[in-house]
């Protein structure tokens, strides 16, 4: 079993950034992504940025061109840097890991809250 531990959520201000970021208890061979969702109240889970094993980035379309995801090369941290953060962006985030073999890991999700 992967456990997932994320950091970095709190409360910032609407325009600040943050990082956040996402530890893996072990390596995850055969890895195929690795990915930040978010889910606000009363809402559905969404992906936000994923990460593919060849280095591959996609965005959610509101986040795109001031997020940047990143993994390090032991493939066992996955990072999220969010600029101009805005009050939709409220909401507790989830990291996600993925292998090949079809087992998806979740963190227990870091609340981040953008006051305005």
């Amino acid at each position: 079993q992967v456990q997932l531990v994320e950091s970095g959520g709190g409360l910032v201000q609407a325009g600040g950034s943050l990082r956040l970021s996402c530890a893996a208890s072990r390596i995850i061979f055969d890895f195929n992504a690795m990915g930040w969702y978010r889910q606000a109240p009363g809402e559905q889970r969404e992906l936000v940025a994923v990460i593919a094993a060849d280095g591959t980035t996609s965005y959610l379309d509101s986040v795109k061109g001031r997020s940047t995801i990143s993994r390090d090369n032991a493939l066992r941290t996955v990072n999220l840097i969010m600029n101009n953060l805005k009050p939709e962006d409220t909401a507790v985030y989830y990291c996600n890991f993925k292998d090949n073999w079809g087992h998806s890991y979740w963190g227990q999700g870091t609340q981040v809250t953008v006051s305005s």
